[in-house]
Order: structure tokens, then sequence, then C-alpha cells
């Protein structure tokens, strides 16, 4: 499956450098607060989660400490730096509930209805396209799973009704974050 990632896209690694960067700096959660915005999109103690795009893990080991010891965290990039720095993250910080995968979020292989929430958050580009996305995130949320967007670009009608054309129900927004249940 590596191979596979590395082949089909092209990863640059200054801009990686950069992201990295901006997200490890300790000024970030003071104006972009990591929990207030997981807790926006829903995340609650003990579920199963998937992080689409988790990048050098902004996010990743937040959600960790949110779903708990009973939770689990899935943490989705194609970019192996990606992967690289979110495992060195959970290693430092002793977490034993997240799992980094190298792979397109549009093709997980995870199990069929076996996620509580997924949450896709700061992506301007979907590897695979928001589709395709859909269409995963809709095969892997349990009944009743919630898909949170950040909303980052675009209208936000097209956003709504792209997500309700693959079977969700558009159930709210808490500030930027869009929820989708899937019915």
């Amino acid at each position: 499956m590596k191979n596979k990632i590395e082949e089909r896209y092209h990863h640059s690694n200054f801009t990686f450098g950069i992201i990295s960067l901006m997200h490890d700096n300790p000024l970030v959660p003071i104006f972009r607060n990591p929990y207030r915005l997981l807790e926006a999109a829903g995340i609650k103690s003990g579920q199963k989660v998937l992080e689409v795009g988790c990048g050098p893990g902004f996010f990743t080991i937040p959600a960790a400490k949110i779903v708990g010891e009973e939770g689990y965290i899935y943490a989705v990039d194609t970019h192996p730096l990606a992967i690289k720095k979110v495992e060195e993250k959970v290693e430092r910080e002793g977490i034993k509930n997240v799992n980094p995968i190298l792979a397109n979020a549009s093709d997980t292989e995870l199990p069929d209805q076996s996620i509580d929430l997924a949450f896709i958050f700061g992506l301007r580009y979907i590897a695979g396209g928001m589709e395709n996305l859909i269409s995963e995130m809709y095969r892997i949320l349990k009944p009743e799973g919630v898909l949170s967007f950040e909303k980052t670009r675009g209208a936000e009608k097209k956003l709504i009704d792209d997500v309700e054309g693959e079977g969700f129900v558009y159930s709210g927004r808490k500030a930027r974050i869009f929820l989708f249940v899937k019915k």
C-alpha cells in the first residue's frame, strides 16, 4: 500500500515542512483551539474516529485524548512524512489509541460500518476527489455516524448538496464545522 500511495501522489516535503512549522507553533492553539473544534465536530469519549488528512497531527493527539482509552483514532494521510510525524508524537506522548495510516481517505481499507465519526479539517484539496471521499465515509461510518467538515472554501450550499447527494443528512453547523449524519 505504501508504494502505491507514494507512486500515485506527488508529495512536497518543503510544503509539508511549512505546514508542520505552522501547526507545531505553540501560539496556534490559542487562535485555533483543537479541543474546541473537535468538540464542535461531535467527538466524544469512547468513539472510533477517522481523521482525514492528519498532516503533522495537530488534531490527532487532542482527538486521542478526547476519545480516551476506550476510543480509537485512525489518522489517515497520503504523505509519508505526516505519518512519520504522527507516529513520533504518539510515541513521545505515550498514546496507545492512535493508528496512523498511509492511505488515500477515499480508499481506507477500514471495515464497513466501523467508525462512529469522521472529521475533515483544513483540507483545501481532497486526494481522490470529493465524491469518492464522501462515498468511502458513507461505507465506513456506522448507521447514524457523523461526518464533520470544517468549511475552508467554496459555497456552503455546494458542500451541503455534495454530501447529501451521497446519502448523508445535514444536521447543522457549529461555527465553521458542518455536521452530517449517515441515514
